[in-house]
């Protein structure tokens, strides 16, 4: 077939486009660095922007305490999870994170420090506690060593005083989890199914309130969502521009902003989520152990771990509303170095996410919750749990592969689960 002059000039100006074509230009560590903290910054603003529409939810309650008010209040509270929890691969690496993060999501707590327990289950004292069942929300003074609390106004100053009293870290009054004790109550069913059932008349006025002090029910439900409104307020801010979380990362240096960000990576992937949160669950087949355990939420915190990873690993960050933020990426950057151990990671990653989703669609699905999936002798919950874990642990050695293949130095967080489980009773 004979080509025509107008064919064979367009083919020789392609060519001549391809010859000169420059080869894919792979990104700086700065670039890289620099997208990761935008990324940082819309997580967190996400999240602040959902704990503002948990804010209004819980506002509609408590003008209208009612199982419909209740029902949208935890759904807000739900959705507010999400962004949140893809933001934990932003800890560890970065110390002012990782120093705050205790403020809006530590776990486990010791409820009773917040309001009436079954004592049945729950207990009355602990060895470990004082303020096992100090209940805040009846007694309007606190005895926490020798020092006595006025708590007669319940408001951001006394959650903030009671947050870890006595040193003891189960003593949690703030945050995510606080509020979403309040909201859903204790998950009396341990390894059977459903999640806690708060009647919306613990939250109502007069002689329709339930289970005593529901004014001051109210008040800290209100003073929780408001500093957490708060804290979130301070983390946006620092990953904005000039912002003290931006500028000490951008501060580290190539090498150094590289190294916080696989070590962010790392450490959520072994010690904490695979470890702490997921394989010591298993090994105890405790149903205590598990992240959200009020609301039967788990299954979607770890699920969002990862998504959080994959975003800060691509550079490619899905918001809410669906919009996205984009940048340099340390995938690319890797793949520039070391390609065999940049792909491993991808790999790794993808394993890690389809295992987690299909922790997920089990409990989205109602066969069972996280924490149905944790009970001795339920092989087939387990097993999903622990291919989980073991993704996630694949994951972390991908990383470690590749820190080596950078000529990096990280260390990850370890836990007693994973790395000697005879410790763990």
């Amino acid at each position: 077939m004979t080509r025509s002059p107008r064919a064979l000039l367009a083919a020789t100006a392609l060519a001549g486009l391809l010859a000169t074509a420059p080869a894919f230009a792979a990104p700086t560590a700065e670039a890289v660095v620099e997208t990761y903290a935008d990324i940082a910054h819309a997580m967190y603003a996400d999240s602040l922007a959902a704990a503002r529409d948990l804010r209004g939810a819980v506002d509609a309650l408590l003008e209208s305490p009612s199982d419909a008010t209740l029902a949208a209040a935890r759904e807000a509270w739900l959705a507010a999870r999400v962004p949140y929890q893809q933001t934990e691969g932003l800890r560890f690496g970065n110390a002012l994170v990782d120093e705050w993060e205790g403020k809006v999501n530590a776990w486990p707590l010791d409820e009773g420090l917040i309001d009436y327990v079954d004592t049945d289950g729950y207990g009355e004292e602990s060895d470990e506690n004082p303020l096992y069942t100090a209940n805040v929300i009846a007694n309007e003074t606190i005895r926490v060593g020798r020092e006595t609390i006025d708590a007669a106004t319940i408001d951001i100053d006394l959650l903030q005083a009671l947050h870890e009293a006595d040193g003891v870290e189960a003593n949690v009054s703030t945050g995510y989890h606080a509020i979403e004790f309040l909201l859903w109550g204790q998950d009396l069913n341990g390894t059977d199914a459903g999640a806690g059932e708060r009647p919306a008349s613990d939250f109502a006025t007069g002689d329709d309130c339930t289970n005593g002090h529901c004014a001051r029910r109210r008040d800290y439900l209100v003073a929780a969502t408001d500093l957490l409104i708060s804290d979130l307020e301070e983390m946006v801010a620092a990953w904005e521009d000039g912002g003290a979380a931006r500028a000490d990362i951008v501060g580290k240096g190539a090498e150094g902003g590289l190294a916080t960000i696989l070590t962010g990576l790392g450490s959520l992937s072994y010690g904490e989520l695979a470890g702490e949160r997921m394989k010591l669950g298993l090994l105890l087949h405790d149903p205590e152990e598990e992240h959200d355990c009020f609301s039967d939420n788990t299954h979607n915190s770890h699920y969002y771990n990862q998504v959080g990873m994959q975003a800060l690993w691509g550079g490619r960050y899905e918001r809410p509303d669906g919009t996205m933020v984009t940048g340099a990426s340390l995938a690319d950057y890797a793949t520039a170095q070391a390609p065999e151990a940049a792909q491993a990671v991808s790999a790794a990653m993808e394993e890690a996410h389809a295992r987690l989703a299909v922790m997920k669609q089990r409990a989205d699905d109602g066969i069972e919750a996280y924490d149905q999936m944790l009970a001795m002798g339920n092989a087939e919950g387990n097993a999903v749990i622990e291919a989980g874990v073991e993704g996630l642990v694949a994951q972390a050695r991908a990383l470690e592969a590749l820190v080596a293949g950078l000529g990096l130095a990280i260390t990850v967080e370890g836990s007693d689960s994973l790395d000697d489980p005879t410790l763990v009773r």
